[in-house]
């Protein structure tokens, strides 16, 4: 049960990624995994988008794709970042955005073993799916660490964490 809810401040949390470079592109370098800190989302207007993993159908196919494909919209509605995570490792998340074509539009963050979503209410045991603990589907609207908007799916389809309904937020 999600224990988040919009006017809360995020938690400090402390995922890792692999920045985008040109060389990953070619995908002959997997790149070096650093730290990244929600506390860089101070002061900015940030979406962070929740998958249960990368690589996976409806992820892969469904969720992430439109926000790529509408990301100069998301811009124009002051949007200074937008984050995918999931409790998939670094090396996948890089992979999986390099796949995708990310670049640095959408920045992959491995959430390790849920934590951060766990902190916030928002891990799913997908254990009977041999996926173990992931993060829920969600989407989160920050302005400057507050929470302005959270949605989360209940089931498998995408409802209320399409790329339209994050629009409509903003």
């Amino acid at each position: 049960m999600a224990t988040i809810k919009v006017g809360d401040t995020v938690p400090s949390g402390t995922f890792k990624y692999i920045p985008w470079s040109q060389m990953l592109d070619d995908r002959r370098a997997c790149g070096i995994p650093i730290n990244f800190s929600s506390d860089e989302w101070k002061g900015k207007k940030v979406v962070i988008i929740s998958v249960p993993g990368a690589f996976t159908f409806t992820c892969h196919t469904r969720h992430l794709p439109p926000y790529l494909e509408k990301y100069d919209q998301l811009k124009s509605k002051g949007v200074d970042a937008i984050y995918v995570l999931a409790a998939n490792d670094p090396f996948v998340m890089s992979a999986w955005g390099v796949s995708l074509g990310l670049q640095d539009k959408i920045i992959p963050i491995s959430d390790t073993y849920a934590k951060w979503s766990g902190e916030i209410g928002l891990q799913k045991d997908l254990t009977e799916g041999g996926m173990g603990i992931r993060t829920a589907r969600y989407v989160i609207i920050l302005d400057d660490l507050k929470v302005v908007s959270v949605e989360i799916e209940e089931g498998r389809e995408i409802v209320k964490t399409d790329v339209d309904t994050t629009l409509s937020k903003l």
